[in-house]
């Protein structure tokens, strides 16, 4: 184990004004976020979805372990074979296992178990979390896994929307068929499903409200 090694921290202070216009301007930008369930079948430039997952990579995580793998799918036939996996674990769920209570709580989005974004979008990350790394035969243990992977899907979906894309968090439930399908080791645990690229035409979204500030903000 690597020991304590500080180095000097580069940072530039920003003139107030110039620190307020860059944080209403990236409030604007995050407040026309939508997620969306129609895309173009439009190529996206790659260069885009990678700099959004370097991005994704600069997340602190928990002892710096960067517990995270995102594999980006852009072949046509095994998106067919992830919307199909997909949609029979949703149908299996939405038939099956779904409580009333979820059925109503999802009722204003308008989802269902038809997965179209996973073959329309361009590219599709699916984001893995590792709870441990192997080391020779031990097993490292990683700390605040599912913190540090969350924080890092913010990254990924901020540099996104910044970057003019949109995007859809989709989470499979059971996820098991993603590590078979992608050829992931055991230490790595699929999470949650992003299909990235432009919106359709006719796209359109829920009419819904987010939640006022001083709902979510308490300053003492």
């Amino acid at each position: 184990m690597a020991d304590y090694s500080p180095v000097p921290l580069v940072h530039e202070r920003l003139a107030e004004e110039e620190s307020l216009q860059r944080s209403r301007e990236f409030l604007a930008t995050m407040q026309a976020r939508r997620s969306i369930r129609r895309f173009s079948t439009e190529p996206v430039p790659w260069e885009l979805i990678e700099n959004a997952i370097a991005a994704a990579g600069t997340a602190p995580s928990g002892a710096h372990q960067q517990p995270w793998t995102f594999v980006v799918v852009s072949n046509p036939e095994l998106k067919a074979q992830l919307r199909e996996g997909a949609e029979a674990e949703e149908r299996e769920f939405y038939d099956r296992r779904a409580t009333p209570e979820w059925i109503e709580a999802i009722r204003p989005i308008g989802t269902d178990w038809v997965k179209t974004h996973i073959t329309d979008a361009p590219y599709v990350i699916v984001v893995f979390e590792q709870p441990f790394h192997p080391d020779g035969d031990r097993k490292v243990k990683h700390y605040y896994v599912r913190e540090s992977v969350g924080i890092a899907i913010g990254f990924l979906l901020a540099s996104l929307q910044s970057a003019g894309l949109c995007a859809l968090t989709h989470t499979p439930s059971p996820t098991g068929f993603l590590g078979k399908m992608l050829d992931r080791p055991p230490h790595e645990r699929p999470l949650v499903l992003i299909p990235v690229g432009y919106p359709a035409p006719d796209a359109e979204v829920p009419d819904l409200e987010r939640k006022p500030l001083d709902e979510i903000l308490v300053r003492r």
